[in-house]
């Protein structure tokens, strides 16, 4: 019997972040390689990947890694680890066309090994066979994986919904998937972000003739908002522009790269030679001909959005009559961020309209397709992905309607390792796992002692006190200085300043009178005498850097 192992890396009690690495004896099969976007306490973080130490240690072991589509949230950290680790990549077309606009830098435009799969292609690694089926989400080329061990099968979904009235290249083949049930699965790794939802969702063809009809009755600029990387969506706003009598521009490089790519595979099929518009006939078309397309940086479009709003963006400003049109399903964690965007868009003019307030639209399975999943596949172990730890636990329930014992439900934290062995599956350990922060070219390098500090200059600003001191002589040499940056107005506050001054004087100088000088009790002395009379005076803690510098008077004199 093989030794089995699951190792939940990212993409558990989180949203994104996808990475489950699977062990079947000594090797490795890791499905979808994701990252997350920071939340806002992450101050100045651009992406969040999983700590990769784990794959690092173990590279020699891992026989490929299996995309189930292209967003960020499976494909976005590949660049992080094949600089140093090539290791084949699987996935669809569109697919391994996606995760290639990601490989950016010179050393990552080198690796070469993907291989493009579809759902007939069968991977053979020795004993063990990997193979896959289409699965319905809102991108073309989404597949889940079956990983066919000895001791049966381990699928892993993906992103997935059932939609009866999907286009062929969205939809999912039941008959493959009630075959795979028929032999043994082992154990399931199942799509949880829409878990909670009781409610149907709205089939693709009901949202396309909601957009249209919103095209339809708007007679001036259409603004739609979307993400980047959902396709569907992006075709059913050509759709309805070319049934509008209207034009769509691109405003984002990234949209550009990724509409270009699917068209280039034919996964976007233009309804009219004369659709797409340049931005530079942005200025001569008419407010009735137009449909704008944001999806803002890294696929985010709130913000962009704000600047529009805020006469800050680089092309489009909200004027009067503008409809902004948001087709993507906002997570709870941003609802009051798009709160915020919608009143500054009422406010500069415009009006805005979500598909989520009339229509249950989402790209996740909700509670009944769950149930479906299970009952096709028939695992003996479940073992709920992709979501916080409500979906998770949603998830669970749901898996226990259908007849799996509670016992073989399994909810990993970030890092646990799942070992099945004597017919039972347990935790058996945790694996170093966690977030490792992108800021810039930095990969992380920026830790919590860096955020903390971060946070504390973005809410209490910083406070910085230099002194000139001459060590032998044991005197300061120059009265202090203050300066201040988003803690107190200075000019108005000079009674403070002046005190601090003094305050900072005969701290400085009892460390000179004291016999045993050190430059580190020095400065921590600075800094907790000022910050406990800054708190006492304002209620605040600023961040405090005491600046000393040592100069020898008497070489002075002479140069």
């Amino acid at each position: 019997m093989s030794k089995i192992k699951v190792v939940a890396l990212g993409g558990v009690r989180e949203n994104g972040k996808n990475m489950y690495a699977i062990e079947v004896d000594d090797r490795i099969f890791v499905c979808d390689f994701g990252l997350k976007y920071p939340d806002n306490e992450l101050l100045g973080i651009d992406i969040v990947i999983p700590d990769l130490t784990y794959l690092e240690e173990n590279a020699d072991r891992i026989e490929g890694i299996f995309l189930s589509h292209g967003h960020a949230d499976a494909v976005g950290a590949l660049p992080y680890f094949l600089v140093d680790h090539p290791v084949p990549v699987f996935g669809s077309e569109l697919t391994i066309a996606l995760a290639k606009l990601n490989m950016t830098t010179p050393a990552a435009k080198k690796f070469k090994d993907f291989h493009e799969v579809t759902a007939k292609s069968v991977v053979q690694f020795g004993k063990i066979k990997v193979s896959f089926f289409p699965t319905t989400h809102s991108i073309p080329g989404a597949l889940g994986i079956v990983i066919e061990t000895p001791s049966g099968a381990i699928v892993y979904t993906g992103d997935f919904k059932f939609d009866q009235s999907a286009a062929p290249q969205y939809a999912s083949d039941l008959s493959r998937l009630a075959k795979i049930g028929d032999r043994k699965v082992l154990a399931l790794l199942s799509d949880s972000a829409n878990a909670e939802s009781p409610y149907q969702n709205a089939s693709e063809h009901e949202i396309y003739n909601y957009i249209q009809e919103a095209f339809k009755y708007h007679t001036g600029r259409i603004v739609v908002a979307s993400v980047a990387s959902n396709i569907e969506r992006i075709q059913q706003v050509l759709n309805a522009a070319a049934a509008t009598n209207r034009r769509v521009v691109l405003t984002g490089r990234e949209v550009e790269r990724v509409v270009k790519t699917a068209i280039r595979l034919n996964d976007i099929a233009l309804p009219n030679p004369d659709i797409l518009a340049t931005t530079k006939e942005l200025r001569t078309l008419d407010d009735s001909q137009v449909v704008i397309l944001e999806t803002g940086r890294m696929g985010e479009p709130l913000k962009s959005l704000q600047r529009m709003a805020t006469n800050k963006h680089r092309l489009v400003h909200i004027h009067e009559g503008d409809l902004v049109f948001i087709t993507t399903s906002i997570s709870h964690a941003m609802e009051t961020m798009a709160a915020k965007t919608r009143d500054m868009i009422y406010r500069a003019g415009g009006e805005v309209k979500a598909v989520s307030d009339d229509l249950h639209a989402s790209g996740h399975a909700n509670k009944a397709d769950l149930q479906l999943m299970l009952n096709l596949l028939r695992p003996r172990f479940v073992i709920p992905v992709q979501g916080e730890y409500r979906l998770l636990a949603a998830h669970a329930e749901i898996a226990q309607e259908t007849g799996i014992p509670s016992e073989n439900i399994l909810i990993p934290n970030i890092g646990d390792i799942l070992s099945y062995e004597k017919g039972k599956m347990h935790n058996a350990g945790h694996v170093d796992a966690g977030n490792t922060m992108i800021d810039g070219i930095g990969v992380g390098d920026i830790g919590n002692i860096v955020l903390r500090d971060r946070k504390m200059l973005a809410e209490d600003g910083i406070f910085i006190a230099v002194v000139t001191i001459d060590r032998k002589k044991k005197r300061i040499v120059a009265k202090p200085k203050i300066q201040s940056r988003g803690f107190v107005y200075m000019k108005t506050a000079k009674d403070l300043m002046t005190e601090s001054a003094d305050l900072v004087a005969g701290t400085v100088q009892k460390s000179l009178d004291n016999k045993e000088f050190d430059w580190s009790t020095l400065k921590q002395s600075v800094r907790d005498d000022l910050s406990r009379f800054l708190f006492e005076q304002t209620k605040r803690r600023p961040v405090i850097l005491p600046v000393i510098m040592e100069v020898n008077q008497n070489s002075a004199k002479r140069q």
